[in-house]
């Protein structure tokens, strides 16, 4: 990669390929990074098809995972521009990691926002987890973008009358995990709605968003769909591969081959 290219994928490091990328060029970033768990559990994320789930993910080890991700967010700083804004996403496992980091690069904090989901794993032992972290930070604050009326009219209301402006605007997001059975999918998985909804409020059309981890490739796929620019990496070749058909075909899911 020796030139910064827009809507276009490359199957790298995002760390290597961040450095073609000059300095204050990237408007949003919105990423799910690597665990630093064991991802052991596909059947149970994936509907118990754990056959149709691509192989090849790649976890950064527990004593590893702040400098990973000093590193990542370092570089993703210099691109973003002054007046652009990430959404990282993470489980309470990394969370430490990445709020240190993201103080330790000169992230600003906007929200800390909760995605609620349906059906967490059942366990005997603890309380189920049914949530998942999104920290939404900015690179400078008085000049960051966002667009309070992109979804919904000042005056929207609520069935029941209550405004649909505010309610959306809260910080736990009640969004339903995406099951897809007899497609082709990655072990995670972010649902488009919350794509949808982070690219309203945060950017415009013609945007340059940015996924250091594609993984399925929703950030790139949801953002052609709305008009946005995209960009992104993605280390493992089958994933990769899997990202580019979605997006040569312009299709949100792909059926497995028989």
């Amino acid at each position: 990669m020796k030139k910064f290219i827009v809507n276009k994928i490359y199957n790298k490091d995002c760390i290597i390929g961040m450095n073609a990328i000059p300095n204050e060029k990237i408007d949003l970033v919105i990423t799910d990074p690597p665990f630093a768990i064991n991802f052991k559990d596909k059947k149970a994320n994936y509907n118990r098809t754990a056959s149709r789930v691509l192989s090849g993910y790649n976890e950064i080890k527990a004593e590893d995972y702040y400098d990973f991700t000093n590193t990542w967010m370092h570089e993703v700083y210099r691109i973003l521009k002054k007046s652009g804004t990430m959404y990282v996403f993470s489980g309470w496992n990394n969370l430490k990691d990445i709020l240190t980091a993201l103080d330790n690069n000169g992230f600003t904090t906007i929200n800390h926002i909760i995605w609620k989901y349906q059906f967490g794993v059942v366990t005997t032992k603890k309380f189920v987890t049914s949530h998942y972290h999104c920290i939404y930070v900015c690179k400078e604050e008085k000049k960051r973008k966002f667009f309070p009326y992109s979804r919904f009219e000042k005056d929207a209301k609520t069935i029941d009358g209550r405004s649909l402006h505010y309610e959306d605007k809260e910080d736990v997001w009640n969004i339903k995990r995406e099951y897809w059975t007899g497609e082709d999918k990655t072990p995670t998985k972010l649902p488009a709605e919350i794509i949808k909804k982070i690219l309203l409020y945060s950017s415009k059309k013609n945007d340059i968003v940015f996924d250091p981890f594609l993984g399925s490739g929703q950030v790139a796929v949801v953002s052609k769909m709305l008009g946005r620019r995209y960009l992104g990496f993605e280390v493992v070749t089958k994933y990769y591969e899997f990202i580019k058909k979605r997006l040569q075909k312009n299709v949100y899911r792909l059926k497995k081959q028989k």
